[in-house]
C-alpha cells in the first residue's frame, strides 16, 4: 500500500486524483489468449488446474528462468510490473508487450488490438500461466488490470551487440550506445539503425506524432529497451535480435548530430583513407564530385580531382553520368574496400561525363584503378543464367572477370559467346584478405592489399561494344567446306588445322568448367563432404541394393549443439573451423562404403548402406557423438563442442528413404529437447509424441 501511495503523488507530494480514481476503479482487461497461438510453441494447461498443483511465480525472473519442460507445465504467474513496450498488433495475432519488475522482464501474450494504447510506464497487475514462447518462456492466458502510472525502470544493463546477439539478455531491460546511421518507417513503427562499435543493431519503437527522427541521424545516443529475439519458426532457435524501445523517452542524446552535413566543407575523396583524416570520420562525411555510375537504390560512384569511391544508397532520385553531386554518408569498409554507406545526395550542377581509361587485366590485378571508370576488352565465355541481373563472364589472357548490369537498366540485349567485347564501367576490386595479411607477391611492401578478383559495373547496355563477332568457323562448317573444296590449297589446310586447335581449346575449357562445376555441385565447398544431391543419389542406390540383397541400412542425422553460440562467442571463422573438423571426424569414423553429407548450416547426414545388426549402427552413432564432443582447437583457443544425433534403422521390407530421413530427424529433435549431446534411435512411439 505504501508503494502504491508513493506512485500516486505528484512532484509536490500532493495526492494525484487521477491515480486515486484509478486505484478505486481498477479497470480489468479480459485478455484471455486462444488455446493455440503464434506466440506459444506449446499449449498450456488450464490456470485452475496449474494453481492446484504448482506454486505461484511472483517475479518476472522466476517465470523467464524456467526451462522448456517446466514452462510447459503452466505455472501460475502473478506479477506487479511496469509496461516497457506495447504495440497493439505485432502482425501474428498478438500485441507486442513487455513488462518489467525489479528482477527482470518477460513477454506477455496479449490478443492483438486488445486495447488501443497502453503507455510505457503503466503499472499493471498481471496474472496468467507460464508457457513456451518461440524462444523463451512467456506469460500466456493473461489477465491484466491497470493500477496507475509509474515510470520506466531506472537501471538498465549496458550491453554491446555481441552480448545482445548471444541471447542471454532476452527480455531484459538493457541499454545500448551507438550512432544512428538511418531510420525507416513501417506502418506505425519506426526502426532506428544504430551502429555500435561491434556492429549494427535495429531499434524498433512506436511512431510518435510530430517527432523529428531525422534529427537523430548521425547523433551518438543511449537507447533503452527490451532485448527481443528474432527466431526460426521451424527449430525455435534465435537467429538474430533487436531492441524494442518504448519511444523517444528512452533515447538519450549524448553527442548531437552536427549541423547540416551538406554545409560542411567537402572532403577530398583521395584523403578519406589517409591517416590525417581518420579522426574526422566519426560523423558523416561530405563529398563532392562527378557521378561516374548510378544504380538507383543501390550504388553511386563518384570521382573528384583526388580519387574515386563507390557508395551505397537507397535513394532513387535520378542522377546522370557526368553530373556534379554532393554526397553525404558514413565511412566504412566492405569486402576490404573503402565505401560510404547510408548515403544521401543532392544534385549540384551539370558537368561533363568522364572519359574511361583503357587498361589491361594486369593493371587491375596489381592493385590499380579500383572504383575508377575504365575500359577493358575480353572474350565472352558465358552468361550467368542464375543471376537476375545481366552478368557476363569474360576472359582476357588467363584472367577471368565479370561485367554486371542491373536488371532495371538492361534492355535485353544479347551477345554471342565467343565474341570479343569492349566493356566500359566502374572497376570493383575484391581483396584477398588472407594473402594481404601475410603479404603477397603483388602487394607493394608491408600492408599492401592483394587483389583476388574484380568485376566491371556497367552503366547501360551501351557500355558493351562488340569488337569482333563470334567466329563462324565451327567443326561442322569446316567439314562442309572440306567436302566441297576438294582442291583446297595448303593455306586452307593450314587454316583448318589452326581452327581445329582453337575448337579443341574451347572444348577443353568447357570440359574443365563442367567438371569444376560438377565437383562444386556434388561436394560442399567448406567441408568437402557430399552435398544433398549426391547424398540423394547414393541413398537411392543404397535402397535398391538393400532390397535386392535383403539386408538393412541406417541413416544418422546430427547437428552441432548451440552452433550459433560458437559463432557469436568465437567468430564465424571459428564456426567454419568447427564445421570442417566435424566433417573430418565423421569421415574418420565411418566406413569407406558409408557417405557423409552436409545438409546445410551445421546439420550433417551419415548414410550406412549395409547394416545387418542394429547394434553396429548404434555403436557408430555412439562413437560419433563421443568423438564430436572433443573441443576444437582454433587460434590457440579450445572451442567447446558437442553434437546431437538421431538414428533410423530399417531393413529391406520397410525401406522408404523419405520416411527414414523424417524419422531420423524426429529422433534428433528428441535428443535436442532432452539435453543434447547424445543420440537416440527412432522408435514408433517418438512419432506419436511429435504428432507425426
Amino acid at each position: 500500500m505504501k508503494e502504491t501511495t508513493k506512485l500516486c503523488r505528484d512532484k509536490q507530494g500532493r495526492g494525484c486524483l487521477r491515480c486515486i480514481l484509478a486505484l478505486l476503479t481498477v479497470v480489468p482487461l479480459v485478455l484471455l489468449s486462444a488455446p493455440c497461438h503464434a506466440g506459444s510453441a506449446t499449449t498450456p494447461h488450464s490456470a485452475t488446474q496449474s494453481a492446484k498443483e504448482l506454486p505461484t511465480l511472483t517475479t518476472a525472473l522466476q517465470a523467464h528462468s524456467l526451462n522448456t519442460a517446466e514452462a510447459a507445465r503452466a505455472y501460475p504467474v502473478h506479477l506487479r510490473a511496469v509496461i516497457t513496450y506495447y504495440a497493439p498488433n505485432s502482425g501474428n495475432g498478438f500485441a507486442s508487450m513487455f513488462v518489467n519488475d525489479e528482477t527482470s522482464g518477460i513477454w506477455v501474450n496479449l490478443p492483438a488490438n486488445t486495447i488501443a494504447s497502453l503507455p510505457a510506464g503503466t503499472l499493471v497487475d498481471v496474472t496468467g500461466v507460464s508457457s513456451n514462447g518461440m524462444f523463451a518462456p512467456v506469460i500466456a492466458s493473461p489477465q491484466v488490470r491497470i493500477i496507475g502510472h509509474s515510470h520506466l525502470p531506472e537501471k538498465a544493463v549496458r550491453v554491446y551487440r555481441t552480448a545482445l546477439f548471444s541471447g542471454l539478455y532476452d527480455s531484459q531491460w538493457v541499454e545500448i550506445e551507438g550512432t544512428v546511421h538511418s531510420f525507416s518507417k513501417t506502418g506505425n513503427t519506426v526502426t532506428l539503425h544504430v551502429e555500435m562499435p561491434d556492429g549494427n543493431v535495429n531499434v524498433v519503437m512506436p511512431e510518435e506524432s510530430g517527432a523529428n527522427y531525422s534529427s537523430l541521424v548521425d547523433a551518438k545516443v543511449l537507447i533503452r529497451g527490451n532485448a527481443a529475439p528474432i527466431f526460426s519458426r521451424v527449430k525455435f532457435q534465435m537467429v538474430s535480435t533487436r531492441l524494442l524501445s518504448p519511444g523517444l523517452a528512452a533515447v538519450k542524446i549524448q553527442d548531437p548530430a552536427p549541423g547540416d552535413p551538406f554545409n560542411q566543407p567537402a572532403t577530398p575523396v583521395g584523403s578519406l583513407t589517409r591517416w590525417d583524416y581518420i579522426s574526422l570520420l566519426k560523423h558523416r562525411v561530405h563529398l563532392r564530385g562527378t557521378v561516374t555510375l548510378f544504380w538507383p537504390g543501390s550504388s553511386l560512384c563518384l570521382r573528384d580531382a583526388s580519387g574515386t569511391i563507390c557508395t551505397q544508397t537507397q535513394e532513387q532520385t535520378p542522377l546522370a553520368e557526368g553530373q556534379i553531386a554532393d554526397v553525404v554518408g558514413f565511412a566504412g569498409v566492405e569486402r576490404e574496400v573503402y565505401v560510404l554507406t547510408d548515403v544521401v545526395y543532392r544534385p549540384a550542377s551539370k558537368g561533363k561525363p568522364a572519359a574511361p581509361t583503357p587498361i589491361t587485366a594486369y593493371d587491375i590485378v596489381h592493385g590499380l584503378h579500383d572504383s575508377e571508370l575504365i575500359q577493358i576488352e575480353g572474350e565472352l565465355i558465358s552468361r550467368d543464367q542464375t543471376s537476375s541481373d545481366t552478368t557476363l563472364l569474360l576472359r582476357t589472357g588467363n584472367v577471368l572477370f565479370t561485367a554486371v548490369l542491373p536488371k532495371s537498366l538492361s534492355n535485353g540485349d544479347k551477345w554471342q559467346n565467343g565474341s570479343w567485347l569492349r566493356i566500359t564501367g566502374i572497376c570493383s576490386v575484391s581483396v584477398d584478405a588472407k594473402s594481404s595479411a601475410v603479404g603477397g607477391e603483388i602487394a607493394e611492401g608491408e600492408g599492401g592489399a592483394v587483389t583476388k578478383s574484380f568485376r566491371i559495373l556497367m552503366r547501360s547496355p551501351a557500355d558493351v561494344v562488340v569488337v569482333q563477332k563470334a567466329s563462324w568457323w565451327t567443326a561442322d562448317h569446316a567439314l562442309v567446306l572440306m567436302a566441297l573444296a576438294l582442291a583446297a590449297t595448303l593455306l586452307v589446310l593450314a587454316w583448318v588445322a589452326v581452327l581445329r586447335k582453337r575448337v579443341e581449346e574451347q572444348r577443353n575449357l568447357i570440359r574443365e568448367s563442367e567438371e569444376r562445376f560438377r565437383q562444386m555441385a556434388m561436394h560442399d565447398a567448406l567441408t568437402g563432404v557430399a552435398t544433398r544431391p549426391l547424398l540423394q543419389d547414393r541413398l537411392n542406390i543404397a535402397v535398391e541394393s538393400v532390397r535386392r540383397r535383403k539386408t538393412g541400412m541406417a541413416l544418422l542425422i546430427l547437428d552441432v549443439d548451440r552452433f550459433k553460440q560458437v559463432n557469436d562467442s568465437f567468430g564465424h571463422q571459428a564456426g567454419d573451423e568447427v564445421l570442417r573438423v566435424t566433417a573430418r571426424r565423421l569421415q574418420e569414423l565411418v566406413r569407406r562404403s558409408d557417405t557423409v553429407a552436409r545438409f546445410g548450416g551445421d546439420e550433417f547426414v551419415v548414410l550406412l548402406p549395409d547394416v545387418n545388426e542394429p547394434k553396429a549402427a548404434e555403436m557408430i552413432a555412439s562413437n560419433i557423438v563421443k568423438k564430436l564432443g572433443i573441443p576444437v582447437s582454433f587460434e590457440d583457443r579450445l572451442v567447446p563442442v558437442s553434437a546431437s544425433a538421431g538414428l533410423c534403422i530399417a531393413f529391406a521390407a520397410d525401406l522408404n528413404a523419405d520416411i527414414m530421413l523424417r524419422n531420423a530427424d524426429i529422433a534428433l529433435y528428441y535428443v535436442k529437447a532432452h539435453g543434447r549431446n547424445g543420440y537416440r534411435v527412432f522408435t514408433p512411439d517418438l512419432a506419436s509424441d511429435w504428432d507425426v
